[in-house]
């Protein structure tokens, strides 16, 4: 007598479901609504469609109000999700990413932006910053940053000379994966990705692929769609990867370091969306070049000491003049309009030779 007591508990508990999914449609359907008459407002305004500070808001005023059981986490999953299909109405974001699909920055821009942004695919970051800075794209996604194998430097090369800025960044987790089209490590020829993947998963490699040719591609994704064509090629990318490829894996998280993590910077034009507000946990990052004198390094640090103003990364690139003349990359807690780093810039700048602001955005918890 138990089982059909249980199969008609369940029976109700399923209409009961079906009844509260055409409730949040019709809310959702509600709320689509009114934000197709703000995107009309705003478009006689002129004002920006995307304002992440503004969905950022909107996602702590929902957690701060979630009672369970579902958790934050997930319950701000689904909120950006509602706000990106929202967005959608309203105008349609271009995003310009490393592709082809699969790669960790189409990951980390689906992550900012939610999934119904129209993602705009590029063979390497150059053309990444030529659509965003060419309005192509409205935004960009590129890597800066690798918790392994540090700065993506071609990143950095870039904007020394873009127009664009940084307004918002992701910080991912990165887990890669050796796919091919066997489910085995045999006859292997050849494992291909991006420069930064195989040097990420090097020790592996050598211990498990020996002989295997270690080949550099111009995204992980697209060292997928290689492997796809050729049995005896192997690639290191995403599980999103292996299944846009049709791919096995065949080895799971690989990465040497298993806190393996990627910093994204998501950049548009100044006149697309202007330096968002404070957020209370803001990072700053600036470019800079001293005149080549002794203590001029030294000197340049110090109105961050003076003013009270932490540096989280200090990395240099050649200048590329021939005279051992170097540009310096600055990331610094804090928001440019805030005082104490207002001052110390102001005095910084005075001591440089080359002085650009790449931009002052929010850093995710």
């Amino acid at each position: 007598m138990t089982q059909p007591i249980q199969t008609d508990a369940l029976a109700g508990l399923r209409i009961k479901i079906d009844s509260l999914d055409q409730q949040l449609l019709s809310l959702l359907n509600q709320r689509a609504k009114v934000a197709e008459e703000v995107g009309e407002i705003k478009r006689a305004e002129g004002s920006p469609f995307f304002r992440p500070d503004r969905v950022a808001q909107v996602i702590a005023k929902i957690e701060k109000s979630n009672q369970g059981p579902l958790l934050n986490a997930h319950v701000a999953a689904i909120w950006r999700e509602i706000m990106s299909a929202c967005l959608a109405l309203e105008a349609p974001q271009r995003v310009a990413v490393l592709g082809p699909q699969g790669t960790f920055c189409e990951q980390a821009a689906i992550e900012f932006f939610g999934s119904a942004a129209s993602l705009i695919y590029c063979n390497n970051f150059d053309e990444v910053f030529h659509a965003t800075a060419a309005g192509t794209a409205q935004f960009g996604v590129v890597g800066m940053e690798n918790s392994t194998e540090g700065v993506v430097a071609r990143s950095l090369d870039l904007f020394l000379r873009s127009p664009v800025h940084v307004i918002g960044e992701v910080s991912m987790l990165v887990r890669h994966n050796l796919l091919r089209q066997s489910d085995n490590l045999q006859d292997i020829e050849a494992v291909l990705a991006h420069p930064q993947a195989l040097a990420q998963c090097q020790a592996w490699l050598t211990q498990h692929l020996p002989h295997a040719e270690r080949r550099a591609a111009s995204s992980n994704a697209e060292g997928a769609r290689l492997a796809s064509t050729n049995p005896s090629w192997a690639a290191l990318a995403s599980e999103r990867a292996a299944s846009q490829f049709g791919l096995h894996i065949v080895a799971h998280a690989i990465q040497d370091e298993a806190t393996n993590r990627t910093r994204f910077a998501v950049i548009c034009l100044p006149q697309t969306l202007a330096t968002p507000p404070v957020s209370g946990k803001d990072c700053t990052s600036l470019v800079v070049s001293v005149p080549n004198k002794p203590g001029a390094v030294h000197d340049l640090l110090m109105p961050l000491k003076n003013n009270g103003v932490s540096m989280t990364r200090f990395e240099s690139r050649p200048a590329k003049s021939g005279q051992w003349e170097y540009y310096f990359y600055i990331d610094i807690q804090g928001h440019i309009s805030e005082p104490h780093v207002a001052a110390a810039l102001q005095e910084l700048q005075g001591l440089c030779a080359f002085y650009k602001v790449l931009g002052s955005y929010p850093v995710p918890e």
